[in-house]
């Protein structure tokens, strides 16, 4: 599976089920019999899909971890609170379990955001505020995060 991108809104029914738009569902034909894992974000009000190959290779990297560590056994639970294994069903869509509709605060209409290998679910109106950044702002994020990069890096 390459690199994800994209933006796409739709909607949630009400027992939470999430139909997958086409062009989504190209990108990640390759992982789809495999699944996903549904999850709360670590930094932003939002959910995250991860393929379950990916899934993996993060399990295995917390599996590393000292659980006698406070902070790594603090760290591991409240990473994988609420995950969730998902399979995209016959019609395309992958049920959210109700607790992770509530922590996301989704209503009906969602974008989905694909991010590298990472797709998340927000709801539409405070994914609006979430990208609602001062072009300046932004130019200077861009710059903090990119700007020490040696070009050959980005390419």
């Amino acid at each position: 599976m390459d690199s994800l991108f994209g933006t796409y809104e739709c909607k949630v029914d009400t027992k939470g089920r999430l139909p997958l738009p086409a062009g989504l569902k190209k990108q990640i034909a390759e992982v789809m019999e495999d699944g996903f894992v549904v999850k709360r974000a670590v930094f932003q009000n939002c959910l995250e899909i991860h393929p379950m190959v990916h899934w993996k290779r993060i399990m295995a990297k917390l599996a590393k971890l000292n659980r006698f560590n406070r902070k790594n056994d603090e760290f591991i639970r409240r990473f994988t609170a609420g995950a969730k294994e998902v399979e995209v069903d016959a019609n395309g869509r992958i049920q959210i379990s109700k607790d992770l509709v509530t922590f996301a605060g989704i209503d009906k209409e969602v974008v989905l955001v694909l991010n590298v290998d990472v797709i998340e679910i927000w709801d539409k109106q405070s994914y609006e505020k979430a990208i609602a950044i001062d072009m300046d702002d932004f130019a200077d994020l861009a710059e903090e995060v990119m700007g020490d990069r040696e070009e050959d890096e980005l390419s």
